[in-house]
């Protein structure tokens, strides 16, 4: 079996086109959507082009797909940061009773059984937590506790955005990186499982992205379309920024 694996879309739709584009040509048998389908300029629509997706899928839910729907379900983001809460609550405002349905049914994790790869844990952030931070630099000795009594030999995250592939014990942490929102180089990055485990970056036509993300009325649309499509932050300037908040 091949898999592909894509996380944190934040709402890209033409990233997420271009990258399914290149996943129809590599001939996989599943896609796991690794989390963080929102929040982002077009949220509902690439959720819908999830669910429509011909390839099996399955699911499993990110802390920014979990805020957008206790937002729509009238709860107040108290635990998002005061400056994207216009843009979360646009996000809840977009989506339809049966997008609430189905994002409310994504299980945290999810395992699958991926040829000479064996079995295969999928999370968005760590095994127990969808917002705990760590990145390629972390100390083991601090992820160890977290990663050994997963069960799994193999572990696939996301949520900080940047790939890396490490062994922490006797576990291999892979990081898919992100479709929608990269930090370091433009373009879309997603993992191919099966039978080895393949980092791929997808390249798209970043101007007229920009330009689709630009006309919408998201509320940060034009910084979306700058920071996260055509000038990402640097890996420096973002494992500078985690390093504050990286997993003690």
């Amino acid at each position: 079996m091949r898999v592909a694996a894509i996380y944190d879309i934040h709402g890209n739709l033409p990233a997420l086109e271009a990258v399914l584009a290149d996943v129809r040509r590599a001939s996989v048998d599943r896609v796991v959507v690794g989390g963080d389908v929102f929040p982002g300029p077009l949220s509902s629509e690439a959720l819908a082009l999830l669910l429509e997706l011909e390839i099996p899928a399955t699911f499993i839910r990110g802390n920014g797909d979990r805020e957008a729907l206790a937002i729509a379900d009238g709860a107040e983001p108290a635990s998002v940061p005061e400056r994207y809460r216009p843009a979360m609550r646009w996000v809840a405002e977009t989506l339809t009773p049966e997008h609430r349905r189905i994002v409310g049914s994504w299980p945290e994790t999810a395992r699958l059984r991926i040829d000479r790869l064996g079995e295969v844990l999928f999370c968005h952030a760590t095994p127990r937590s969808d917002t705990e931070i760590f990145v390629r630099t972390t100390p083991d000795d601090r992820l160890a506790p977290i990663f050994e009594p997963a069960g799994a030999l193999l572990v696939v995250c996301g949520h900080t955005h940047m790939p890396f592939d490490r062994t922490i014990g006797r576990v291999r942490v892979v990081n898919a990186g992100s479709v929608g929102m990269p930090f370091g180089e433009p373009g879309a990055d997603w993992l191919l499982l099966g039978p080895g485990v393949e980092p791929r970056r997808t390249r798209y036509d970043l101007e007229k992205a920009a330009e689709r993300v630009r006309a919408t009325s998201y509320p940060d649309a034009r910084e979306f379309a700058e920071r996260s499509i055509l000038k990402p932050p640097s890996e420096e300037e973002m494992l500078s920024l985690f390093s504050k908040a990286e997993i003690r």
